[in-house]
């Protein structure tokens, strides 16, 4: 789906939106989101729907090679977008800025979040991000909605098509190594709420410490640290061990807060991890060749 001013004899698009999604739905908020696109001010952009393939990395590496703009914007197919020139903004921001390879808008909670979300937002780190008043170096750029230079994802070799988890971490290490910054702009934001539903949290939690768990078994190169706050100053790498020992202190710090979703999802993501390291094997994430 073009923008307008994307077809014909017409300039070529300025942003390329990839939206992977496993049923075209999203629960209904594809369509929703789709609408929002339709509504933003940048319009010379196009937008690709890369449906029904299970893994993240591989759905958007189908999308970057489709794209004909200079720039990449991943969005989440159940997100919701912020003001109307978000993606103006965003492609501003790398037009104006070499140096910035991925430019990222905070995940805010919406005034209608549900009371089950808001709490986990609030509870969990990274779960959102505070607003910024400056371009901001940061770890908090996601692939939720992360515009990207299309000539530095591919100088990097684009997404990593095996990882069932961690794929912002690993994006983001290997643009660093390019030499290129990643930041949150200000101005901008956008949604993307956690399930809204106990079981939904539940289910989750588990899941991704199950994913961990495999890629810690098996790419442990690639296990890398994700900081809870704006910041590019931070050890990408730290020793299992050590890692094993933060997290039970968290489990404490929730305990004493009386944090008890944030409780609740570090005891069922441990629980995966530990299924997950017992029962995983190589092939059960190889993608098909």
């Amino acid at each position: 789906m073009d923008g307008p001013g994307c077809e014909g004899g017409r300039a070529a698009p300025v942003l390329s939106v990839i939206i992977p999604t496993r049923d075209g739905s999203a629960r209904g908020r594809l369509p929703k989101l789709l609408e929002q696109i339709r509504r933003q001010s940048l319009a010379r952009h196009e937008v690709i729907l890369v449906t029904g393939d299970p893994r993240q990395g591989r759905a958007i590496n189908v999308g970057a090679a489709l794209a004909r703009a200079d720039f990449l914007l991943t969005l989440d197919d159940d997100a919701r977008l912020g003001p109307e020139d978000l993606f103006e903004r965003l492609a501003q921001t790398l037009a104006a800025h070499p140096d910035i390879a991925m430019a990222g808008v905070p995940n805010l909670i919406p005034d209608d979040a549900p009371w089950l979300a808001r709490a986990v937002m609030r509870q969990v780190p990274r779960k959102c991000a505070a607003p910024v008043s400056e371009i901001t170096d940061s770890d908090l750029a996601e692939h939720g909605c992360l515009a990207m230079r299309k000539s530095v994802f591919s100088q990097v070799g684009g997404e990593h098509e095996w990882l069932p988890r961690g794929l912002d971490p690993y994006l983001r290490s290997e643009v660093r190594k390019a030499g290129y910054r990643i930041v949150v702009i200000p101005g901008v934001w956008y949604h993307h709420l956690p399930p809204e539903t106990l079981p939904g949290l539940a289910q989750q939690a588990f899941r991704n410490g199950v994913q961990a768990a495999y890629c810690q078994r098996f790419f442990p190169q690639w296990v890398i640290e994700t900081p809870a706050q704006h910041t590019d100053q931070f050890r990408e790498r730290v020793a299992f061990p050590w890692r094993v020992g933060r997290y039970a202190g968290r489990l404490v710090v929730a305990l004493v807060r009386l944090r008890w979703l944030y409780l609740l999802t570090l005891l069922l993501y441990a629980a995966g991890f530990l299924y997950g390291f017992a029962t995983a094997t190589r092939e059960a994430h190889v993608p098909v060749r």
